[in-house]
């Protein structure tokens, strides 16, 4: 039997910074395309490759900025269309692949012209090229502070993969209030027990947790100097009912432990705005290279610098283009976007002995999954029941489950 979130539900699956990405687009849009005229040209009249390179540079960012932005705009005005099935939160990925691909031939144009240089030199007016090249520094580094408030983020760690637990409760209890937690700071995570005052007796105190599909495991506490810690470890994952008992004959407490987890890295990051920001980024870089080029040859007189770091942004150009078609691309053909989590969705599914026979998870948009669920179980349950086991991951914007009884 198979069954989709049951009743009406979104297809919205846009970006949470979605609007405000597109404000600072438009305004880094006018910023950068003022100081592309001003490069091209001067690059032209003062005879500079390498500026016309930067200027060219920048032209492709502000035509990818343009493009983002009109993405953003449609895919905001489109977001509820009904000829959309899976709404409209991937069209940002397309215009990055897009742009990345313009990112490309610019790339190898610059390359070609730069070698055409470092063969046939022309003369470079060195004193107004330099200011011109700084001024575009400025604009590039100005442009990429505007940007990075849209939450780009290059992080990769372990942090990505954190989970949002709801892990502390405080009982009020025959022996006064405790407080119960899971603790794994730096350690194996296990239950915690402690007391405003004194350190609670670990005598009779015990914890039982059930779990969804009714699996049942015992916790044995001990003193650890002014608490009480379980011996055993916690296994994942965290989202049980625990019961606590502090002796023979006393009540039972029960609380809940819920963990929820996002999406993160590729799921999560927004790529259309990965791109305007890596356009912006690039050609910052390229125009380092630019000025440091114009100053070798300005006071050493090593005028074939100019096309030599024009080769080398070339080469920088194309480096970016290709991690943002390599990325857009896995997106669009709707890869796997985190395979830890498809992973974390089997163990859950497969612990209490049924079996996950087919799984797809793609990106819906950023921080949006969707997710095709096959299961074959023993037991009497229905999609529900799965879509309630699944619910701790909150990125799942659009679930289907197919169960199979055997």
């Amino acid at each position: 039997m198979a069954n989709a979130v049951p009743g009406a539900h979104s297809h919205v699956f846009l970006g949470a910074s979605h609007a405000r990405n597109e404000r600072r687009t438009w305004l880094v849009i006018v910023l950068c395309t003022v100081m592309m005229f001003a490069e091209i040209v001067a690059g032209v009249v003062f005879g500079s490759i390498a500026l016309v390179a930067d200027g060219l540079h920048m032209s492709t960012h502000a035509s990818a900025l343009l493009l983002a932005a009109l993405a953003y705009g449609y895919a905001r005005r489109h977001a509820n269309d009904e000829r959309f099935s899976f709404g409209t939160g991937k069209l940002g990925d397309l215009a990055g692949f897009t742009s990345a691909i313009a990112l490309a031939m610019i790339a190898v144009f610059i390359g070609y012209e730069a070698i055409r240089r470092l063969i046939w030199p022309v003369p470079i007016d060195f004193d107004e090229a330099i200011p011109i090249a700084a001024l575009g520094l400025v604009v590039n580094v100005v442009s990429a502070l505007l940007l990075s408030g849209g939450g780009h983020s290059h992080g990769h760690g372990h942090a990505d993969h954190d989970h949002g637990h709801d892990q502390t409760h405080l009982l009020e209890t025959e022996a006064g209030p405790l407080l119960l937690e899971i603790f794994e700071a730096g350690v194996p995570p296990r239950f915690r027990l402690t007391a405003p005052g004194e350190a609670p007796d670990a005598q009779g105190v015990a914890i039982e947790t059930v779990r969804p599909g009714g699996a049942r495991q015992s916790f044995t506490m001990v003193a650890r100097g002014g608490y009480l810690e379980s011996i055993e470890e916690i296994p994942e994952p965290h989202a049980f009912t625990a019961r606590l008992s502090l002796g023979r004959g006393s009540q039972v407490y029960s609380v809940e432990f819920a963990e929820h987890e996002h999406a993160h890295g590729a799921a999560a990051r927004d790529h259309n705005m990965r791109a305007a920001i890596v356009h912006v980024v690039a050609d910052a870089g390229v125009s380092v290279l630019v000025i440091v080029g114009l100053l070798f040859g300005r006071f050493l007189g090593w005028a074939w610098m100019d096309a030599v770091v024009g080769l080398v942004g070339a080469v920088v150009i194309a480096a970016w283009s290709y991690t943002l078609v390599r990325d857009t691309a896995a997106i669009l053909l709707d890869m796997n976007p985190d395979r830890d989590m498809a992973e974390r969705m089997r163990a859950m599914i497969e612990s209490d002995g049924d079996r996950l026979t087919d799984l797809h998870l793609w990106r819906l948009g950023p921080g949006h999954l969707g997710a095709i669920v096959s299961v074959a179980t023993k037991r009497q349950r229905g999609p529900d029941y799965y879509r309630s086991l699944l619910g701790r991951f909150r990125s799942l914007s659009h679930l289907t489950v197919q169960v199979q009884q055997h």
